[in-house]
């Protein structure tokens, strides 16, 4: 992936649970970074999609554009781009599922060293926990989601 300014977090997980579906269609995997497990994410995920089971590795990243260059996304949504049939590479080209979504609440830990991060795609939620200096750069208020296995 390339470094560009849009790019706030990017971490490699590995799946340690499945929630009990609660909807036919949506898995909550609950994932720690790899190697150190300095970050815990849980992620609703359509699992029609993008299908999950314990054990995986996945690459997760939350960019502010799927440019390259880390330019702002125009009025065109990132399907809409594809759809244009331009030549154009963006960062969802190197992921298997992608998601755009909102910020919508931080928490401070007392040890004042971790934060918890919430995002909404559309009523599919992600949380991120993790130390301070990693998601800091998530203070922005809209996001992709990019996730990938690692092979």
């Amino acid at each position: 992936m390339s470094g560009s300014d849009a790019q706030l977090f990017e971490e490699n997980f590995v799946i340690t649970r499945l929630s009990d579906p609660k909807y036919d269609r949506v898995d909550r995997i609950y994932a720690s970074s790899e190697p150190d497990k300095s970050i815990d994410i849980s992620l609703d995920i359509n699992k029609e999609l993008f299908p999950c089971k314990i054990g995986d590795e996945l690459t997760v990243a939350l960019a502010t554009s799927l440019s390259l260059d880390g330019s702002k996304d125009d009025e065109r949504g990132w399907r809409d781009v594809a759809k244009a049939g331009s030549s154009d590479a963006t960062l969802a080209d190197d992921f298997d599922y992608v998601c755009y979504g909102k910020v919508y609440k931080f928490e401070d830990a007392e040890d004042g060293q971790t934060i918890k991060a919430y995002v909404s795609f559309g009523g599919l939620l992600m949380s991120l926990a993790g130390s301070y200096k990693k998601l800091t750069p998530l203070r922005v208020d809209n996001v992709y989601l990019l996730v990938r296995k690692r092979r």
